[in-house]
C-alpha cells in the first residue's frame, strides 16, 4: 500500500462513528449490511450516515452494491489487510512477526 493510500484510510477512521462502522462491517463478513439496519444498529439518522458511508467508501474501506430497493455495504477487507501489512511491514527488523508468535515489539504495546 502507497503512503497516501494509507493516509486517505487512516484519516477515515479517525472518527469515532466511522471506526464503528468500519468495525461493524468487519464484523457483519462478506455479506455485508443494508444502510437501514446500519443505521439502526448506530442508532443515527440516515442522513448522518451517507455522509460517514462516502468518507469510508472514499477511502478504499467500504464497497457497495445494490439490492433492491437496499444498498448493502461490505468491509475491503484487502484494504485492510494491506493498511495492516503497511503499518507492520517493518516490524522486528522487517522479520516476520505477529503477535501470536511472540513479537517481542507486540508484547511491548
Amino acid at each position: 500500500m502507497e503512503t497516501e493510500k494509507a493516509l486517505e484510510a487512516l484519516a477515515a477512521l479517525a472518527h469515532a462513528i466511522r471506526l464503528s462502522v468500519f468495525r461493524l462491517l468487519v464484523q457483519a463478513g462478506p455479506e455485508g449490511l443494508a444502510a437501514g439496519r446500519i443505521a439502526e444498529l448506530m442508532e443515527m439518522p440516515a442522513s448522518s450516515l451517507s455522509f460517514h458511508l462516502k468518507e469510508l467508501h472514499r477511502a478504499g474501506l467500504l464497497t457497495s452494491r445494490q439490492d433492491g430497493r437496499s444498498i448493502i455495504y461490505m468491509a475491503r477487507f484487502e484494504t485492510m489487510n494491506g493498511l495492516l501489512g503497511y503499518l507492520t511491514e517493518n516490524c522486528c527488523g522487517g522479520n516476520p512477526c505477529s503477535p501470536v508468535a511472540g513479537c517481542s515489539a507486540a508484547s511491548e504495546v
